[in-house]
């Protein structure tokens, strides 16, 4: 038997016992459009190991394809793709030359939404879990917000509109706004906002708020936000962010986590004007009530003032009595304590000559001592003494002998004893020693 002949019974044999159409609900892989056509995979896996346990292919033709597609991406506000959750009603078919496949000629969008609405939930709990939900929540939003780093399509009409509101604004508020250009729609989305997202970072000292906006487009076009990896960064990111992505009843992961979220760029634009029109408005009350306070202040200052000056010849007057009397008190214990101590010194001066003659007295007995043991020391030092004690004095030419080489032979010499002087020549002998050490070997 040839391929074709058993194709074209298998062919037979599912037209002739698969007559009517089935619901099926399957996981979609593949899924591609060619021409006026789409095309996927079926797949079902093991709720236990993740393992492929069933496959089909499956098309959907163009006239059916023109009628689902919208049906299904305004119920969902996704398009078809890879990993989806879906219940489709299928025809089974086969084709001798293509095999087995079914063809999808319905779609059940409130099966999928369940399905996203899932996943949605689960990456929104990661993020509670992972205790980072609430981060940019809790940021306080700056007083001022005149620095805007913006995360949009340079093309977008959205951001147009964005710029346009702020610099038209009713209460003449300036705004410095740049632009951080990323890809709002595909699957870039995810890559393209966090780069934006890291260089607005780097310096985040130059901006006081982040908006990611995005106007227009297809509720489809949103899947892209709906991502943990940006959810987290947006969540985590150290300024406050606004999202405005322009779909009020649609929900995604950043509008989930952003600091704040409005529906759309035109939107996000009011926001900050309001929020700096009711700063304006607040700083304009405090500076009333500064300019309220100081001048009434003032008022009573002067009114204190002039009480004041009332009051101060009065005050100047008791103040001059206080001081008076307070002056007279002072002189009078001044006289007091001068009088005290003119008695106290005349007492103590008193005394001092009361007993200055017996000081006096004992002064001159001990000086008088004194003069008598050098009187004694003098006269015992007097030459007349000591040659009364059979001392004498020889002299040679005017000059006292101290010393026996002085002596010559011949030398005539005087000598003074107690009584009188008397002369003599020197006549000495030989002598082995300069002092002798009896007394003197000298014949006059």
């Amino acid at each position: 038997m040839r391929l074709y002949e058993l194709n074209r019974m298998v062919h037979e044999l599912i037209e002739d016992n698969f007559t009517d159409t089935y619901w099926v609900t399957a996981e979609l892989s593949d899924v591609k459009t060619h021409g006026r056509h789409c095309y996927m995979e079926f797949v079902e896996k093991s709720a236990l190991t993740n393992d492929l346990i069933a496959k089909a292919s499956g098309h959907i033709w163009a006239n059916t394809w023109n009628r689902l597609r919208p049906k299904f991406e305004n119920a969902t506000g996704q398009p078809l793709s890879n990993g989806m959750q879906v219940m489709v009603n299928v025809e089974v078919t086969f084709s001798e030359k293509y095999g087995y496949s079914l063809n999808v000629v319905d779609i059940d969008p409130t099966y999928t939404l369940g399905d996203i609405a899932k996943r949605l939930k689960e990456i929104i709990d990661q993020l509670k879990s992972d205790g980072v939900f609430d981060l940019n929540k809790e940021l306080p939003l700056p007083t001022v917000l005149k620095r805007i780093a913006v995360i949009s399509s340079s093309s977008a009409a959205g951001y147009q509109d964005f710029c346009h509101q702020l610099e038209n604004n009713t209460y003449g508020l300036g705004f410095k706004v740049q632009l951080f250009p990323a890809v709002m729609q595909g699957t870039s989305v995810e890559s393209s906002v966090i780069d934006a997202l890291d260089r607005i970072n780097s310096e985040k000292e130059k901006w006081d708020v982040v908006v990611i906006i995005r106007g227009g487009g297809a509720t489809s076009d949103l899947s892209g936000f709906d991502s943990y990896d940006l959810g987290l960064n947006v969540a985590q990111f150290p300024l406050p962010i606004i999202t405005g992505i322009g779909h009020e009843r649609d929900n995604t992961v950043i509008d989930e986590v952003s600091h704040t979220r409005v529906k759309t760029p035109t939107a996000a634009a009011e926001f900050i004007i309001e929020h700096q029109y009711e700063e304006l408005c607040r700083l304009e009350e405090m500076e009333e009530f500064i300019v309220n306070y100081c001048t009434q202040t003032v008022m009573q200052e002067h009114q204190r003032l002039d009480a004041l000056i009332d009051k101060l010849p009065g005050l100047f007057l008791l103040r001059k009595e206080r001081e008076i009397n307070k002056l007279n008190n002072l002189l009078q214990s001044a006289s007091n304590n001068i009088n005290q101590q003119t008695a106290q010194h005349r007492n103590r001066l008193d005394m001092i000559v009361s007993q200055l003659g017996y000081h006096i007295q004992r002064c001159i007995d001990s000086n008088k001592h004194r003069l008598e043991m050098a009187k004694s020391k003098i006269d015992g030092a007097n030459p007349e003494h000591l040659l009364k004690l059979g001392f004498s004095i020889t002299r040679a030419n005017g000059k006292a002998i101290t010393d026996i080489h002085q002596l010559k032979a011949g030398l005539e010499i005087m000598t003074t004893v107690a009584n009188g002087r008397f002369t003599s020549t020197v006549n000495p002998r030989k002598v082995d020693s300069p002092t002798p050490p009896e007394p003197l070997d000298y014949m006059a």
